[in-house]
Order: C-alpha cells, then structure tokens, then sequence
C-alpha cells in the first residue's frame, strides 16, 4: 500500500528529531548533519544500499570528503555516487558536468545528474543498486543556485524509483533569517527556477527538502532529514568553524555568496557580472561605464553595502580581455545588507547612468526573478522602492507557507 502525504511527512519529523542532540548538547557543538549521521553510527543507512548525490562541498570539519569517510567505513554499504553541475569531484565550469565515469579515489561508479530528471533520472537510480540516495551539497541561498533543484529532481526521480530519500543538513551561509526578493511564477520556471520560491529563500536545503515534499512534488518520497545541530538562523557561515570550498568555481568564498542572489540578476544584462575576476558577482560592469554608476549608487544610502568605482578586464566571459568600468559592492554591515533590494538598486541605477544598458535578448532576466514584472517596471522608469514593491504580496504568502518547514530557531 502506497504511503499517504500525511505519514511520510510524520516519518520525516520524526527523524529529524531522533537524530537532533539535546538543546545543552547544540550549545556546546555545531554539527553538519552528516557529522550527526555519523555520530549515529549511521543508523538510517543500516542495512540499505547507498548512493550519494554530492560534490567537492561533502566535506568533514577538517576537510575529508565524506565520500571518501563513507567508503572506507564498513558500516555504510556506499554504492554510487550522482554528480550534479560542475561535477562531483567540481572539474566543470558553468554549465557543464563530468559525464559517467569510476572514481580514482575510491572506485565507486559516478553518474551524472545534470539537466537529467523525471524518469530519465529515475531510470539512473534504478541502474545504480541503490535502495536510498542521500543528498549532501552546500547551498548558497538563491533560488536560481542550481543545486536545489537538483535536490528537487533527485527526490522527484527517487519517488519514480522506489527509493528512499536521505539529506543531511548544511548551513545556509548567509543565515535563515527571512526570505526576500520576488517569488517565481510557475510559466518561468527552468532550472534556475522549478517551482514557485523566494529568490533569496533563507533556508536550508532539509528545510527546503520538507518544503519540496509537502508543497511541490506530485507524490511524496520517502524522505527523512539528519540536521545540523547548533546552528541558528542568525549565523553566517563562519561561525559554523567550517573550512569553506567553492559549491562552484565562480563561488570562491562566502562573501561571493553574500551578494549573489542580487547581483546575479546581471546574468540577465549586457554587463559582465565579474566572472573571469577573483570577485565575481561583487565586480559588476561593462565598456563605457564610468564613475557615475558608483556615484549613484552610493546616493541611495543602502543599508549595510558602499559601491566603488572599478576598472577590471575579465579572463573569460563578458569582455573577456578588455578592460571595462564598473562597481565593485562592499559589504560593511552583513547585518544590514539586503541583497535583492541591493542588485533592483544596481540594475535602476546602471540603466539611468549608462546609455548603453541593455537586458540579454533571450529575457534571461524573467528567469531569475521569476516573472516579467522587474524587467518591465525597471523599462518604465519605476525606482528600487517601486519596484521591491510590486513583489511584496507574493513573498508574504511565500513566507507564511515556508514558517511550516523551519527547524531551526
């Protein structure tokens, strides 16, 4: 008999509290929700076969792969390993995957998971052996970070499959305080984007795994998450006393991830977002644009952010050799600092301060902030405060079926 909505959901509280520590306990440790897994001598994978769908971020406190703990221990039967964007071991660049291949290290077969889902996806699990896939992959906290929706597409295909679903719990790195930014409208949605969230959702990936299950998906997984435990919603990521590794190569640290879910929104325009630099997503800029962008936009007084006027010649992508201008966004009060209010700043200001502005021909922009709506009311003149404006409804009601699934305080 198929397993209602309302069991599996009950299945997936009930071990999150079995393997959460005494609130005393929190206190004195932060842990990874693998470090928990493991403290539980690995209690919810006894007795299955295990795939693991991760990347170079499954690290240990001091920096082993977890794969690589996993295989040497003999109480895990790890089977496979599923490598999502970038790949599992992270040799791809944007857009691209390390295609099926046997791990060096350890011998385990890798399959790729990117742009697959559905059955096709399924159809790799059921190859693969396993009887539970574990998802364990550092997020960044931006609707349009691809990871969460490989989450999404592996607890789909799992479903499809017959397969349990495990994941073990990491920080978001720029806290769960509160969602922002608009909320996607389900005819944009794509990979940057599947279903309808906050563009900077403030949660984990077990809290959005919980989500998935009990919002999105059309039939349930069997899903049980192992969170961390001493993490607060308040904490950026190094309070964690994590090392931090890239989730992709133009996320080098975690102030990359602290701009990112505003700044990315220049993926959607004819300005380079600074990849090709050391600071991409903080350099932002094209040929032709001089001091007068920084200037105005160091005259909205933002909170928590200043702008410098920037001169830098990227190595790849956008003007790729050439030496363009631009801003660079520092961050002074991460407190403060509102990322989505930050990058509608940037893109009014850029439009009004540079005649050459352009969004990308493809409307690439409508995919990240999920609808045509910043797009067309940046184009008719509309200011930040106008256009954070028009997104409030939708966020409120985001944000109230989201509270469900918070675990952490």
């Amino acid at each position: 008999m198929r397993p209602s909505r309302r069991t599996l959901l009950t299945a997936t509280t009930a071990a999150a509290v079995s393997l959460t520590p005494t609130t005393a306990e929190a206190r004195r440790h932060r842990r990874t929700g693998f470090e928990n897994l493991a403290a539980s001598g690995y209690e919810p994978l006894r007795g299955q076969r295990v795939g693991i769908v991760t990347n170079p971020t499954g690290i240990t406190r001091d920096a082993r792969h977890i794969v690589d703990v996993m295989h040497a221990d003999a109480r895990v039967d790890l089977r496979a390993v599923f490598g999502p964007e970038h790949g599992f071991r992270g040799t791809a660049q944007a857009g691209g995957s390390e295609g099926r291949h046997d791990d060096p290290a350890t011998g385990l077969p890798v399959y790729d998971t990117y742009l697959k889902s559905g059955r096709p996806l399924a159809d790799i699990f059921t190859a693969s052996g396993v009887d539970t896939v574990v998802f364990d992959i550092q997020d960044v906290g931006a609707r349009f970070y691809t990871y969460i929706w490989t989450l999404y597409d592996c607890m789909e295909a799992a479903q499809l499959a017959g397969k349990r679903f495990v994941v073990l719990d990491r920080p978001n790195p720029v806290t769960g305080r509160a969602a922002l930014g608009p909320v996607l409208h389900k005819e944009f949605a794509t990979f940057v984007g599947r279903q309808p969230i906050a563009q900077a959702h403030g949660m984990t990936v077990a809290e959005l795994a919980r989500l998935f299950n009990g919002e999105f998906l059309t039939e349930p997984v069997p899903l049980e998450t192992v969170p961390m435990s001493g993490w607060r919603r308040s904490d950026f990521y190094d309070a964690s006393g994590l090392p931090w590794v890239p989730p992709s190569p133009n996320m080098p640290t975690p102030e990359t991830a602290l701009v990112y879910s505003g700044t990315c929104l220049f993926e959607g325009t004819n300005l380079s977002e600074g990849r090709g630099t050391t600071r991409p997503f903080e350099l932002l800029g094209a040929e032709g644009v001089d001091r007068r962008w920084a200037a105005a936009a160091n005259e909205l007084a933002l909170p928590g952010v200043r702008f410098r006027e920037a001169y830098f010649a990227p190595t790849f992508s956008k003007f790729q050799g050439k030496t363009i201008g631009g801003v660079q966004v520092h961050v002074h009060d991460r407190a403060a600092f509102d990322p989505v209010r930050t990058g509608i700043a940037l893109l009014v200001t850029a439009k009004t301060a540079w005649s050459g502005f352009a969004w990308r021909p493809d409307n690439w922009i409508d995919k990240l902030t999920g609808s045509a709506r910043v797009r067309t009311m940046i184009d008719a003149g509309a200011d930040t405060d106008e256009v954070v404006a028009g997104w409030q409804e939708d966020l409120a009601a985001f944000r109230r079926m989201r509270r469900k699934y918070l675990t952490y305080r």
